[in-house]
């Protein structure tokens, strides 16, 4: 059985004491390939670290997170965008919009998508969408790329069945991960309406642990957990649900 983990903030100084154990232990539970969405400016350094020290294991995106849109959000762009030149990277990600914790820069956020999704449209790359709180906001970008190659995955999806089925009509995935194991999500009932071949499972280590390490730190070997209930949701057994996710996964990032 291959698992992929298509989102894991494995760089963080959340795993500097067992990164190389935690790598292993995923290794080891079937994760052949982990997938690491970029935060920002200053995030970039230690992700490409991982990418070397765990090569043809750990792929690398690039992006501005949308928490991360301060005043210097054009300065942050321009770097991030020059990187391209110098690294492979799979995908233009973590990008979005997020209005959870603060409004103050809904404009910049607004832009900051706006600009990296064209600048995946002309790189060829799928891009990584953050929604928190701002689907109608997210949606409004996109449509403005509407009947382009544009593809890509809403990131940990807390929409509901509406914002889903617009997703998939618009070519994009869904990322599913812990939260599909919450009680009361009601992502359970989402996932099954729209079917697993339009869902890729994801961690967002060291965040949203599945049950019963809800509220632990996340790690990639948990996405086990994951692939296990997705099996138990359509009625197949864990293979087949790996085996589905995983080629919908290396079909999006073209891995």
């Amino acid at each position: 059985m291959q698992l992929i983990d298509t989102h894991a903030h494995l760089y963080l100084p959340e795993f500097d004491n067992d990164r190389d154990e935690m790598i292993e232990r995923a290794v080891s539970n079937g994760v052949s390939k982990l997938l690491m969405p970029n935060i920002d400016v200053h995030s970039l350094e230690a992700m490409l670290s991982a990418a070397d020290r765990y090569n043809n294991i750990c792929y690398p995106m690039s992006g501005l997170h949308p928490t991360s849109v301060k005043e210097d959000y054009l300065d942050q762009l321009k770097i991030l965008e020059m990187e391209f030149a110098n690294h492979k990277f799979i995908a233009v990600g973590e990008i979005g919009i997020d209005l959870y914790w603060d409004k103050t820069f809904i404009n910049e956020q607004l832009n900051s998508m706006r600009r990296q999704v064209a600048f995946a449209q002309d790189s060829g790359l799928p891009v990584v969408i953050h929604s928190r709180d701002a689907f109608p906001e997210v949606f409004s970008v996109l449509d403005e790329f509407k009947g382009s190659s544009l593809k890509g995955v809403l990131h940990a999806f807390s929409g509901t069945l509406a914002d889903a089925v617009k997703a998939i009509n618009m070519g994009f995935l869904l990322g599913v991960g812990g939260p599909l194991t919450f009680k009361n999500s009601g992502l359970a009932a989402i996932v099954k309406e729209i079917g697993i071949k339009n869902v890729i499972l994801e961690t967002d280590s060291p965040y949203l642990a599945p049950v019963p390490f809800r509220g632990k730190r996340n790690e990639s070997s948990f996405i086990c957990i994951v692939n296990k209930k997705m099996a138990e949701i359509f009625g197949i057994d864990e293979e087949e649900s790996a085996s589905v996710t995983f080629d919908n996964s290396c079909r999006l990032f073209n891995i």
